[in-house]
């Protein structure tokens, strides 16, 4: 599978699939949640004997589009916020 498929299939297509419209996609209007990595390096480090190990190859990490998480450790911000299914008509 495409890693640009794979991507989706975890963001926008689950944003969708969850009624929530302003997450998932990159465009004007929409949260920016966003997470920079190397696809290269970027690996799961945690195990069930370690399972608060970072990952690696993961670069930076925004929520709101507010950074939170850079150079391997959290900056202290906390942008995020509960997210309610949107009602269908």
């Amino acid at each position: 599978m495409p890693l640009t498929h794979a991507i989706y299939k975890m963001t926008g297509l689950s944003a969708r699939n969850m009624g929530i419209s302003d997450r998932g996609i990159i465009r004007p209007g929409a949260r920016a949640d966003l997470v920079l990595f190397d696809p290269a390096t970027v690996k799961d480090n945690a195990t069930v004997e370690h399972n608060t190990a970072l990952a690696s190859g993961i670069l930076k990490t925004w929520v709101n589009g507010e950074l939170v998480y850079s150079g391997g450790k959290a900056t202290g911000a906390h942008p995020g916020q509960i997210i309610r299914r949107e009602s269908r008509q």
